[in-house]
């Protein structure tokens, strides 16, 4: 590993491929530190039974303008352009669709009552008392956004509502795998986690239990989690830390089941396990036409399930896919794959939202205490938080910031 570079990257998720591949391109001398032993960051792409299988980030959100689809179609990869079906209860399993409509009626004034924030800017507040469809909102809002509404700032969550395009498509080779090639051929350094930044000389000293680097400029990307942990120890940033701790990751967690003798199911069907439950799971069956069933928890499904472990949240997720499609499912469905992300070390979560009141932390995370290093990630994005793509834009905008 080299001692020194102009700038280090430190993490290699989305946003930090994204500046160390501005910088590179820029032709400076740029070095990226990644904790694990991939690149991908909160995008990783697995092979199961010869099947591409993305464990964290999987969809093109705002597919119209997610500079992903570009850089997909110059590297080679293909771009699955089949609407997504969420809005969907697939042959009405579960909720009749009159109980369908009833629900997305919920949702869709919950929307639009957001526009005009509480004063405590919790978005639980927004709900009517008792409404029959609360807890189904709520795992929406799992889905959605990783938290509970009662966590959720109102302010925060329409910022993202307003910068989004209700359009999303899927790589085929995966979202993982089209993230870590854009970092092809360029000087990376893996399973390097950055424990220190010595900012009192004046070049930074970047620590690493294989040894220190000097650097002139660095932009850090790692989650606001890890951030808040204290992992990287950076004197005289308490308020980038602090502004960290306000835009905490909440959970969403993947486990996919191989699908013997799928007949007449629909390619990409939905299915919300329990309409009428908070702790229930999304599930796409035959996700781009593969005999697979993906479920997706989000918020109390997903930390109830990582405390049961991915064998116990398999045997939920099952007992409704059983419950909705028939006992004879149990024989089809074979668990092969899961995430736990918040279990995961070096992220401490799924994508970040804001706590009530504190939309703010994110400008604030943005904007640094050091001239020297930028900060980046969808933790750090205004309106694109929680997706690859507004971390891929903060990476790129903190590297031109920098040039």
């Amino acid at each position: 590993m080299k001692d020194s570079a102009d700038i280090v990257v430190i993490g290699g998720g989305a946003a930090g491929v994204g500046a160390l591949r501005t910088l590179a391109d820029a032709g400076r001398d740029a070095l990226l530190l990644e904790a694990q032993d991939r690149l991908g960051g909160r995008a990783h792409t697995v092979h199961i039974a010869g099947m591409p299988i993305d464990m964290g980030a999987g969809w093109l959100h705002s597919a119209p303008k997610n500079p992903w689809v570009g850089i997909a179609e110059a590297r080679g990869f293909t771009v699955y352009r089949a609407p997504a079906r969420w809005g969907e209860q697939w042959r009405e399993l579960g909720a009749s669709k009159a109980e369908q409509q009833a629900l997305w009626h919920a949702f869709e004034a919950f929307m639009e009552a957001m526009r005009t924030p509480p004063p405590s800017d919790c978005a639980a507040d927004l709900l009517p008392p008792d409404g029959e469809w609360n807890p189904a909102l709520d795992a929406l809002s799992g889905y959605i956004n990783g938290a509970p509404m009662r966590e959720m700032s109102a302010i925060d969550w329409q910022a993202y509502e307003d910068e989004s395009i209700d359009v999303n498509w899927r790589v085929e080779q995966g979202y993982g795998a089209l993230v870590s090639s854009h970092a092809a051929w360029l000087p990376v350094v893996l399973g390097t986690p950055v424990t220190a930044i010595d900012t009192s000389g004046k070049q930074l000293r970047i620590e690493t239990p294989r040894g220190s680097i000097t650097a002139n400029s660095a932009i850090i990307t790692v989650s606001s989690n890890v951030l808040a942990s204290g992992a990287i120890r950076l004197p005289g940033h308490d308020a980038i830390l602090h502004a960290a701790a306000q835009l905490p990751l909440g959970l969403a967690d993947k486990l996919f089941f191989t699908l013997d003798d799928a007949g007449d199911v629909d390619d990409n069907a939905h299915l919300l396990g329990n309409p009428r439950s908070a702790l229930t799971g999304t599930y796409t069956l035959k996700p781009l036409g593969r005999p697979l069933v993906e479920c997706m928890l989000g918020g109390e499904g997903a930390r109830a399930m990582e405390k049961e472990g991915l064998n116990g949240a398999a045997d939920f997720a099952i007992g409704e896919l059983v419950h909705l499609l028939g006992s004879d499912w149990r024989r089809k469905l074979r668990f092969v794959a899961g995430s736990a992300w918040g279990r995961e070390t070096y992220v401490l979560g799924g994508y970040s939202h804001a706590r009530p009141g504190q939309h703010a932390a994110r400008a604030v995370l943005r904007a640094g205490a050091d001239p020297r290093i930028r900060f980046a990630g969808e933790a750090t994005s205004d309106g694109e938080f929680s997706t690859a793509h507004g971390a891929y834009n903060t990476g790129v905008a903190a590297a031109k910031a920098l040039l």
